[in-house]
């Protein structure tokens, strides 16, 4: 069997990526170890074309487009044409991509063509009240009418997606993200900074971080020695140029200041450590699919808060695994963190229940028999 990924996210050293491209890189280094082959295709970062085999995965990167106007096209036609040609010389089986990826995509007969549902453009417009892009609109709708099959990472995003793009009764087949618990697992206590917090993500509106920064002053005020390290990528404004970042640092207080470090991205590899050394780990996002991240913490055993919007239930149990709070209420967000600063036992054991969760449900080693059952019902 040959699954091939369309992404331009797949991790590539000293460039941000995001949860999708964490995913396809967990997925697929099981896959190789079942000797299925794997080819990611997507558009490169720079005007060259690049080719790597990382781990037995083999990575095809066209070279990015500029022609104002034609960037979809050109795009599009050097995707399809690797496809061709990766075809022609090791025949693929499944062609799997997120929501708007088949839009511009040649079918070939005897390849299935698989959506897997990570939030789409209609998803994610509707969760922040947002009108969708006219253009993107068509290209989501399109890609939908040339798959064969669609699977869904959570089955909220299923069924929000099915209502919004009025797809009917089409089978959704649910396989949730997989985490990779050997990455991601219980570190030395000694090792955790009393009273740190931590927020990893796209510093962006919908990531819940300008919430959090708002909850900081009623947190300081039970606990003045905390702290919150925020970690992620910056988000930028396409209509505007302004940074989020800078957005962000408007509404940190004068009390706060002092309190709240802006670390930017890391390394995917560096992650652990940031969590290993905070007491409590805070992702109140508005919206998900189902975030990467927040398996990242509960494998790593470290108390969580996140937020009860969208598929926060289907992730974490409240009270059992860690706690879901309102992610667009400063003051519940805050109640939340306090609550776990002052009870250092309640969060151990959430942190040890969400470890043995993640451990049944969002192992990687769990997850990749599902998919490859899956493919293979699919490919046949």
């Amino acid at each position: 069997m040959h699954i091939c990924f369309l992404t331009n996210e797949f991790p590539k050293p000293g460039i941000a990526h995001g949860g999708v491209g964490t995913f396809i890189r967990n997925l697929s280094l099981e896959l190789v170890k079942f000797d299925i082959k794997v080819s990611i295709v997507g558009t490169n970062y720079i005007n060259v074309e690049e080719y790597e085999n990382f781990q037995g995965i083999n990575i095809y990167r066209t070279k990015k487009h500029n022609l104002k106007g034609l960037i979809w096209y050109n795009r599009a036609k050097s995707i399809n044409q690797k496809i061709a040609e990766i075809h022609q010389k090791d025949p693929i089986s499944i062609v799997e991509g997120t929501e708007l990826a088949l839009a511009f995509i040649n079918k070939i007969p005897e390849v299935k063509y698989l959506i897997r549902m990570n939030g789409g453009h209609h998803f994610f417009s509707n969760a922040e009240n947002k009108k969708t892009n006219p253009w993107k609109s068509i290209q989501e709708k399109l890609s939908f009418k040339k798959a064969d099959h669609v699977i869904s990472v959570s089955k909220y995003t299923a069924e929000s997606t099915r209502d919004l793009l009025k797809l009917g009764d089409i089978s959704i087949h649910i396989i949730p993200n997989p985490i990779d618990v050997d990455l991601f697992k219980p570190a030395d206590p000694k090792a955790v900074v009393k009273n740190k917090l931590l927020f990893v993500g796209t510093i962006c509106e919908k990531k819940g971080v300008r919430q959090l920064a708002m909850a900081m002053p009623k947190i300081l005020q039970a606990f003045p020695d905390a702290q919150l390290e925020i970690v992620g990528r910056d988000w930028i404004d396409p209509n505007s140029d302004i940074s989020f970042t800078e957005y962000l640092k408007t509404f940190i207080t004068p009390e706060s200041k002092d309190h709240i470090t802006i670390t930017g991205p890391v390394d995917l590899v560096k992650i652990p450590e940031k969590i290993a050394s905070s007491e409590i780990c805070v992702y109140p996002s508005h919206m998900e699919a189902l975030p990467l991240a927040w398996l990242e913490v509960l494998a790593s055993a470290k108390a969580f808060v996140g937020s009860i919007s969208g598929p926060g239930p289907e992730v974490v149990k409240h009270g059992e695994t860690g706690l879901l709070a309102d992610c667009y209420d400063p003051d519940d967000i805050a109640n939340h963190v306090i609550d776990l600063l002052g009870n250092k036992e309640k969060a151990l054991e959430l942190g040890r229940n969400a470890r043995k969760d993640v451990l049944e449900r969002f192992d990687v080693k769990v997850l990749v028999k599902k998919n490859i059952d899956y493919y293979r019902s699919i490919a046949s």
